[in-house]
């Protein structure tokens, strides 16, 4: 649980950054510089031994499904979405983990959906304030294809670690970056020419994204999800969206009501305690 909940913070100042500081720039770029600068950082700890190509496979498709169709449909949303919008629709990210593990182990755990819908609630507190949002049908869809691919990699992962316990995670996880960053190098590409124009403020925020918010955020977060119940992994999917709120409050100049905000946190506390008890 420590892990999920240093990388929700990590990932709270993600929403505010992309759109305010990347405005403009391609986001099949984007994608692709944050996912190349996290296979970067895992590079040198990839180990193949002990490794057969099917598993490698698994690995590599894993991450093109979690890292980088997730990133391609993530990104593109922040042209059709504000940020506060993008940050609402991933409300149903815990909903797709508890389904997709239930229908993989094909059953139906109601605690645990019962406690990713609580969270649900949780953070609807705080974003559902009665302003018009009227998101973009092509941003809303691809905001859910992203929770979809994002929900369905954790849920592989940990299932395959769970088969794999003999492996070590920092000796794999390079390959999941390289998936990821396989294919949003190739829908870059399938672009065209894309001109890019980087000033000094898009460098440091892409060294941020790509360092610490994927490679090192992304490898705690999986790392993290072994550790867990599938309940408790849906939960904390949105721990992010009140504290995206409170980084939002607190540094980007945006307004939130504090009341909502506790208790929100509240409820998202009582959504841990459930998911985990036994």
């Amino acid at each position: 649980m420590p892990y999920l909940i240093a990388v929700s913070l990590l990932w709270a100042f993600s929403f505010g950054l992309i759109k305010g500081r990347l405005a403009g720039l391609d986001s099949a770029f984007i994608s692709a510089v944050r996912l190349g600068l996290a296979l970067l950082v895992f590079l040198p700890f990839l180990r193949f031994r002990g490794l057969t190509s099917r598993l490698t496979t698994s690995l590599v498709a894993l991450g093109a499904v979690q890292f980088g169709l997730m990133y391609l449909a993530y990104n593109e949303s922040f042209r059709h979405l504000q940020a506060h919008e993008v940050a609402l629709l991933t409300l149903t990210t815990p909903v797709f983990v508890t389904l997709i593990a239930d229908a993989l182990d094909r059953t139906l755990r109601v605690r645990a959906l019962a406690a990713a819908l609580l969270a649900v609630l949780g953070t609807g507190v705080v974003v559902f304030q009665g302003q018009d949002l009227r998101p973009t049908l092509l941003g809303l869809a691809l905001v859910q294809l992203s929770n979809l691919a994002f929900a369905a990699g954790q849920v592989g992962y940990k299932r395959l670690r769970a088969r794999q316990p003999d492996l070590r995670d920092r000796d794999i996880f390079g390959l999941l970056y390289a998936g990821g960053f396989a294919l949003a190098l190739a829908a870059c590409f399938a672009r065209g020419d894309i001109s890019v124009e980087l000033t000094g403020s898009h460098l440091l925020v892409l060294l941020y994204l790509g360092v610490l918010a994927s490679g090192v955020g992304f490898f705690l977060w999986n790392l993290g999800a072994t550790q867990v119940g599938t309940g408790a992994l849906a939960v904390m999917n949105n721990a992010k969206i009140p504290l995206a709120v409170a980084c939002s409050l607190l540094f980007f100049g945006e307004y939130a009501d504090p009341s909502r905000l506790a208790i929100s946190l509240v409820l998202l506390s009582t959504a841990v305690w459930f998911a985990e008890k036994r």
